[in-house]
């Protein structure tokens, strides 16, 4: 086995990729894009007469104050002149482009975020592999590119078509004057990553992308090819997000993406599911965002669940009920409660609050709590859903109770709806509009107001023009999600006199905990990212082997299982004649004619196969051993065959024998390391050395 990290992510957004190699097939799992390179560019600019120029001068020229930043121009501060005026292009994984999708067998897709980039993937002729993902990502994944073309039309637009074999904009880019940091962007680190940026697909590569798709339920197993069984289990990220089991004949392997234990909305985590298995590949990159850090740069523990403290003393099951405790959940609910609050206290001082969080249980979990918090106070204000899936995404989520927590399934049992904002949707209290440009929205518009709209950018979608309605509105909020920065985000609204509130929102399972899961699910061998080893000490843990892994390099796994088993039925095995051998002792052999079968990831002998003797009468096809020439000597002898012993070197320096043979008639019998050759003029001479050779040797 051979696990290759293509790409570490960056938190939700952007999800890691891997390329698996397991028993001959090439899996890929995830195919993200990272959109947070597209802030990079200018947002259309909506504002008549809207020119950088009109930025107030001490935006503009803070580089010209200090000296040491004029003459260092790499490392000058960014500014709106700066971001490049043309259609957007998306930055997709670099290392994917070094591989054949030819020869890739089998994707993967963990979560919506991780199926943004396969569009591209699938254009290509020569790509065949086998795509899985849950029904809930398929769904919510392809609304989000459908979204991202909507949105992007806007661009095409106002620039008109361009060249998409090749965009002009990067010559531009390739200049001293340019900022580092953009160019960090467009080329990365080592300036390789020009061969990234792709041209954003159509709705038509998405019909074909997603006809390609073979959607599974929760806990569903597929087989591919009669090798591979894969299923997927809930990871608790979101909706539909996952984690992978995949079991062969070489042993089984798990794949945790990145999961949250215990959630408010969706699916928990499954642990049960991932148990025992010999391979757990651990990607979740994003709990070192969310890590304390002591000085020394260890991880420090978790005093109040006692999580490294307590692994040798509990047992499983209170191992496993530390881990899915509510305390991350509660958490998170503040920080959803703080942002309702803070849109109320702008509603009430008169300003509107733009929120352009994308994650779809995020947005969910607010609508709810902002819907309540409206109905039980005499704060009147309208909320807003703008965006092109809008009506068709919300409707979905009804849809899919085996992907929602405990609790929300027992609310849609007993006929209430899944998220209470669905009730106040009911009463037109919550309005949804595909476009802000919409008739409807036109007449219905009233501010103060709540307003959840794309894109988390902030450079295409209603959010631009909502932004630069309300920037110079101090009463006014903007909503932004952690990870997106807020500084070039911002750049091209500047001044911006709104309130920012920038909320961090749990993306995967804190790093403190990580001893703990292992300790519950118990593999054999753990691959961990290299930053995760060297933030916290894994080396006291009960498995076999803890392997590290880095982004760009490949690691080897050593064979998962030693002992690979047949499965037979019960009526074939009772047909067979077995034979011990002697050179092994209670060690039995029989011969049968039919082939062997690799079906649902077992190697299986299929019954009906045809049966032969293989009883003393029937004389053996196969043979392994050396003759040895004395005991055939002897053999011989109680037939009446009588012989005599030459030994001889060859020219290779091999040693042979010949055994000649004088009576009843002459022959020879040579024997090398390699073969035992008979020759000799009657028959039934030739016939009683080979039944002498049967006596010494094993065979069937």
């Amino acid at each position: 086995m051979e696990l290759t990290c293509l790409s570490k992510g960056d938190g939700f957004h952007y999800p890691p990729c891997h390329m698996l190699n397991l028993c001959g097939f090439r899996i890929l799992i995830d195919c993200p894009l990272d959109l947070s390179a597209i802030k990079i560019f200018s947002p259309v600019p909506y504002d008549v007469g809207f020119e950088a120029s009109e930025y107030p001068s001490s935006d503009v020229s803070l580089d010209a104050q200090d000296p040491v930043q004029k003459k260092q121009k790499l490392e000058r501060q960014l500014t709106p002149a700066d971001l490049v005026c043309a259609e957007p292009w998306y930055k997709t994984v670099k290392a994917l482009h070094l591989w054949e999708a030819s020869l890739i067998d089998v994707v993967l897709i963990s979560n919506p975020m991780g199926l943004l980039g396969l569009p591209f993937l699938t254009q290509n002729p020569g790509f065949c592999a086998k795509i899985y993902m849950t029904e809930a990502t398929a769904k919510i994944g392809q609304f989000m590119m459908e979204d991202l073309v909507s949105m992007h039309k806007e661009f095409r637009c106002f620039y008109g078509p361009g060249d998409s074999s090749y965009p002009g904009w990067i010559k531009d880019l390739d200049s001293e004057e340019v900022p580092a940091l953009l160019k960090k962007v467009v080329f990365g680190e080592s300036g390789d990553d020009l061969g990234s940026w792709m041209r954003l697909y159509s709705l038509d590569d998405i019909e074909s992308c997603m006809k390609k798709v073979q959607v599974v339920k929760f806990a569903e197993e597929v087989c591919y090819n009669g090798t591979l069984i894969i299923k997927a289990l809930s990871s608790g990220l979101d909706i539909g997000a996952c984690n992978w089991l995949i079991n062969g004949p070489n042993g089984s392997l798990s794949y945790l993406s990145n999961s949250i234990l215990v959630s408010l909305h969706a699916r928990n985590f499954d642990i049960n599911g991932l148990k025992g298995t010999d391979v757990m590949v651990y990607s979740d990159f994003s709990c070192l965002q969310s890590a304390e850090v002591t000085e020394n740069g260890c991880i420090s523990p978790n005093t109040d669940n006692n999580y490294l403290s307590t692994i040798s003393d509990n047992k499983d099951e209170d191992l496993a009920a530390s881990l899915l405790n509510t305390e991350d959940s509660l958490e998170e609910m503040e920080k959803l409660a703080f942002v309702c609050s803070c849109a109320a206290e702008s509603a009430d001082a008169g300003g509107s609050t733009l929120i352009t969080i994308t994650r779809v249980g995020i947005v969910l979990q607010l609508l709810e709590l902002m819907s309540d918090y409206i109905e039980s106070s005499s704060l009147k204000v309208p909320i807003f859903v703008i965006s092109s899936v809008a009506e068709e995404l919300l409707a979905y989520t009804k849809t899919i109770p085996e992907w929602l927590c405990d609790q929300r399934q027992e609310e849609l049992i007993l006929g209430e709806p899944s998220f209470d904002h669905l009730k106040f949707n009911k009463d037109k209290k919550i309005h949804l509009f595909p476009a802000i440009h919409s008739p409807n929205l036109i007449t219905s518009w009233q501010e103060p107001c709540i307003v959840f709209a794309p894109h988390c950018s902030l450079r295409l979608g209603p959010s631009v023009q909502l932004l630069q309605r309300w920037r110079g509105d101090p009463k006014s909020l903007l909503v932004l999600e952690d990870g997106i920065s807020s500084g070039l985000a911002l750049l091209p609204f500047r001044p911006v006199a709104m309130k920012v509130l920038q909320c961090s929102f749990l993306s995967g399972i804190r790093l403190q905990k990580l001893p703990t899961l292992l300790s519950v699910l118990q593999p054999k061998i753990v691959l961990v990212p290299d930053a995760v080893s060297q933030r916290i000490d894994l080396s006291g843990m009960k498995i076999n082997s803890i392997l590290s892994f880095s982004e760009n390099e490949t690691l080897h796994v050593p064979r998962i299982a030693d002992n690979t088993s047949v499965e037979i039925t019960t009526d074939l095995a009772s047909k067979l004649s077995w034979r011990k051998l002697r050179q092994r002792e209670n060690f039995g052999i029989a011969r049968l004619k039919g082939g062997l079968l690799m079906e649902d990831g077992k190697h299986r002998l299929v019954t009906g196969l045809e049966q032969e003797e293989s009883s003393g009468k029937a004389r053996p096809l196969r043979y392994w051993g050396t003759v040895a020439q004395e005991p055939l000597l002897g053999a011989l002898l109680k037939m009446g065959i009588k012989g005599s012993i030459e030994h001889s070197t060859s020219e290779n320096g091999l040693e042979n024998s010949i055994i000649h043979i004088a009576n009843p008639s002459s022959g020879l019998i040579e024997t090398s390391e390699m073969c035992t050759a008979i020759v000799a003029e009657d028959k039934n001479v030739a016939s009683q050395i080979l039944q002498g050779i049967d006596e010494v040797l094993d065979g069937i």
